[in-house]
């Protein structure tokens, strides 16, 4: 069986969305109505736009949806996906290939989270940071240790797990753990601490917006990143979305859950290409990955 995967921040490139809007008509009215629904012409920064430009909250997360998004229904001949899956932004594209949310209504919620996480992030600073090589049980009792804010974030792959929360949190646990035999600690250029407490004022502004939203029955499952599980019933969905902010992204444990339902290919939308592959590919090197752009 198969399962479309869509990317999260990160996976934003000068130039995106470019040479499918030059060549696809449905894609072009997309374009146009991502503009008219946010009110600027994002679709102007991504074709023109700096990777500097492409960094600011506001633009990244509509930038990467409305890509992955419109790259999956432009798409000549995509089938009805087996499943779909997407990596904490990533889950609203995902929600859309499954039927569960109209573009526009997404684009909404997106566009009103991206500015939600800015607010929160401003009003408490905070950052993240990548561990590699570590057991995710001994970066767990890590960050349980440490009276500051900092909690793990993102179960990308085994051996990959970001950890998030205030800049004090963050640096005690990043020594400890590097101390405790970490390969590589990588400091990443965020704008906020995300998935973490510290997004709890975006999370209610967000639910707010979520549950004045109408979801549809999707037309197949979506594995959420909350728990990794399959939800279809929309009040579920709404309540995980909900939960997401604050939530650690459990991408490890999503692919896992995929793989032991019977899931052994996978479809990576958008992006730039193979960030979700590899860490897929993590999980097990025998899943098949393929790349639609």
């Amino acid at each position: 069986m198969t399962a479309y995967v869509f990317p999260g921040q990160g996976a934003q490139f000068p130039g995106m969305g470019k040479a499918l809007f030059d060549v696809n008509e449905l894609a072009q009215t997309l374009f146009k109505q991502a503009d008219e629904v946010l009110g600027f012409s994002l679709s102007k920064v991504m074709f023109e736009g700096s990777e500097e430009d492409l960094l600011q909250t506001r633009i990244t997360q509509p930038a990467i949806f409305v890509h992955s998004t419109i790259t999956y229904l432009a798409a000549e001949q995509t089938p009805q996906p087996d499943a779909v899956a997407g990596h904490s932004l990533g889950e609203f594209s995902a929600l859309v290939a499954a039927g569960a949310l109209g573009f526009p209504d997404a684009l909404r919620l997106v566009s009103q989270r991206a500015q939600a996480m800015q607010d929160a992030a401003d009003a408490r600073p905070g950052t993240m940071a990548a561990i590699l090589g570590l057991d995710d049980s001994i970066i767990e009792d890590a960050c349980a240790q440490i009276e500051e804010i900092v909690v793990p974030a993102n179960y990308n792959s085994p051996g990959q797990l970001v950890i998030s929360g205030s800049v004090e949190g963050v640096e005690k646990a990043s020594k400890i753990l590097s101390d405790l035999g970490a390969r590589r600690v990588l400091p990443l250029k965020v704008g906020g601490a995300f998935h973490s407490p510290l997004m709890e004022p975006a999370r209610e502004k967000l639910q707010e917006a979520i549950e004045a939203t109408h979801f549809r029955p999707p037309g197949c499952e979506i594995y959420q990143n909350v728990d990794g599980q399959a939800s279809v019933a929309p009040e579920t969905i709404k309540e995980k979305l909900i939960k997401q902010l604050t939530a650690p992204v459990r991408w490890t444990q999503t692919i896992q859950q995929l793989q032991a339902d019977g899931f052994d290919r996978f479809v990576e939308v958008g992006g730039k290409g193979k960030i979700l592959a590899g860490l897929i590919k993590k999980v097990d090197r025998n899943l098949t990955v393929d790349q639609q752009e």
